[in-house]
């Protein structure tokens, strides 16, 4: 392929950022032919001839040689990318929700058509995860993938913690820098970065999991009283996607937690991403880079351009590991008590003040997922450096 003819789907924020990368670059074998939107008329930064509202102004192009994906409509994103690979057509996507629910078959269409279909923009923005993993750990053992997937919650923790604004003023701050959408519900409640995980999963393990399976809580379910707890420790709050292999099985989350200053966590503010891999040869590893914002994104979709061009796509890895449910220590911030202890298979620490109850513990994921539709409690997982920091002791005690 000498030079790609674009035809670009949805022209948001992603879309803009990846529309001003390619003109700043002026790489004469990169051209976008025609975008399609949802609404013609709305004022735009890029030439008005070059809009539509209709996909068939792209696929009935015969000079169209590659799919751009963009757009949020995870369903819609899937027929196009479904469309374009059945007819042979190279699709580069950042739509994170779409390819991870359904990321067996878009292997199978790659693989059936002999068409790659390349999102290194769908995953932890300027971190150029997929590309490390598919090359410089092809031949290593990865154990444990974790970090930072969502940049617009990592902001407003930092906010939250380093300059003590509520969590409504620290998420109007992310919406108005354009971190956060106008529903961050995506964001805050965890599903973004367990979308991120999902595919993560499939590119270090072989393992494709509905991200639905994966025990999930987001920063909106946290109390101050977490949040005090934290401080008054040395402590820090933040939102961690992690998977783990242990004797055939993996343990998958993402979940609030508590982190100390020896964890890799606790130094990344603001809308920065992280991912550390623990591998079998290279120990561990820590790649930092911005998570949210239009330009991270676009150059990511920018790179998978030249990589097209390279002829590179993703190999199928395939495993047979199964979900772990070891159990995981947790703080739980709850107004009413009687029925959370049993869910427990150890108490370390129990608190009765009133109005700021909490029990410390030991509880398997599948619990934890029971509890999740209790609109009273306020979830966090301690690190093991952060349990350390907390001194808790595994006896049962309380304090009132």
């Amino acid at each position: 392929m000498s030079k790609l003819t674009i035809g670009l789907f949805g022209f948001g924020c992603v879309g803009q950022g990846f529309y001003e990368i390619l003109n700043n670059e002026n790489n004469p074998l990169f051209e976008i032919k025609k975008i399609v939107v949802k609404n013609e008329e709305k004022e735009r930064s890029a030439p008005k001839e070059l809009f539509s509202t209709n996909a068939e102004d792209i696929f009935n192009d015969a000079e169209i040689n590659l799919i751009v994906e963009l757009i949020d409509d995870a369903e819609t994103a899937f027929q196009i990318v479904r469309r374009s690979l059945a007819r042979a057509i190279p699709v580069i996507s950042a739509n994170k929700k779409m390819i991870a629910t359904h990321l067996e078959e878009l292997f199978e269409l790659q693989e059936r058509f002999n068409t790659p279909l390349l999102y290194e923009g769908a995953v932890c923005g300027s971190i150029p995860i997929l590309q490390t993993l598919e090359n410089y750990y092809q031949n290593d053992k990865v154990n444990e993938i974790r970090g930072i997937f969502n940049g617009s919650s990592n902001y407003v923790l930092s906010k939250i913690l380093n300059e003590n604004l509520s969590y409504e003023a620290a998420l109007t701050q992310a919406q108005e820098l354009g971190f956060a959408e106008t529903d961050p519900t995506l964001d805050v409640g965890g599903y973004d970065p367990s979308y991120k995980l999902a595919i993560l999963i499939k590119h270090v393990f072989g393992v494709s999991i509905d991200p639905n399976k994966i025990t999930r809580l987001g920063i909106d379910q946290l109390s101050s009283t977490i949040y005090d707890y934290a401080q008054a420790r040395n402590l820090k709050v933040k939102l961690i996607a992690s998977a783990k292999v242990s004797h055939g099985q993996i343990s998958a989350s993402v979940i609030p937690h508590l982190v100390s200053k020896e964890d890799e966590e606790f130094t990344i503010e603001n809308e920065f991403n992280s991912v550390a891999i623990a591998t079998e040869y290279t120990g561990k590893q820590l790649l930092v880079g911005k998570g949210a914002g239009k330009y991270p994104t676009g150059l990511a979709v920018y790179n998978d351009l030249k990589n097209l061009l390279k002829g590179f796509k993703y190999k199928n890895k395939e495993s047979l590991v199964a979900l772990n449910d070891e159990p995981i220590t947790v703080f739980i911030k709850y107004e009413q008590s009687g029925f959370i202890i049993k869910f427990f298979d150890q108490i370390k620490e129990h608190n009765l003040t009133k109005g700021e109850s909490y029990i410390i513990g030991e509880i398997a994921p599948s619990k934890l997922r029971t509890l999740k539709g209790f609109n009273d409690l306020s979830v966090a997982v301690f690190t093991e450096n952060a349990i350390k920091k907390a001194q808790l002791s595994t006896s049962y005690s309380y304090a009132v």
